[in-house]
């Protein structure tokens, strides 16, 4: 069996909201939220694959900070994939930008309080119980 594929995810956190953006294709995944990222490529580490994907896909530059949670594996591999997959979340610090949807539908700063109000893809919900305290101690003072 090859390799497992390791696809990141960028739990961008600024002033008690995380960043989430909403798929745009596959046409059967069109409205879904996700946490911005994408696969590793070859020779590539997580933190790697996190900053290039946050520059691909929303015009930013990130810091990839410290692993959030276990990684969660995806279904059985189809779609074209071979191989096993996981999603793997980590912190990214917003060095430079403002994030656009460059390649999503929208991109939309989210409370903890509201992150149960998106349709977000079946691989990132169990992502969800653990920045909910990450993002009140991120809350700025009122």
């Amino acid at each position: 069996m090859r390799q497992t594929l390791i696809v990141v995810g960028a739990a961008i956190i600024r002033d008690g909201h995380v960043l989430a953006a909403q798929r745009a294709e596959p046409e059967r995944l069109r409205g879904l939220w996700e946490f911005p990222g994408g696969k590793t490529e070859p020779g590539e580490t997580p933190a790697q694959a996190l900053v290039r994907e946050c520059r691909e896909e929303l015009g930013v530059t990130v810091r990839a900070g410290e692993q959030i949670g276990a990684d969660v594996p995806f279904p059985a591999p189809s779609d074209g994939h071979t191989r096993p997959a996981v999603l793997r979340l980590l912190g990214a610090e917003l060095l430079t930008g403002e994030p656009r949807a460059l390649e999503h539908r929208e991109v939309r700063w989210v409370p903890a309080e509201g992150l149960r109000d998106l349709d977000w893809m079946p691989a990132d919900i169990p992502f969800l119980a653990e920045l909910t305290p990450l993002l009140q101690t991120h809350e700025s003072p009122s």
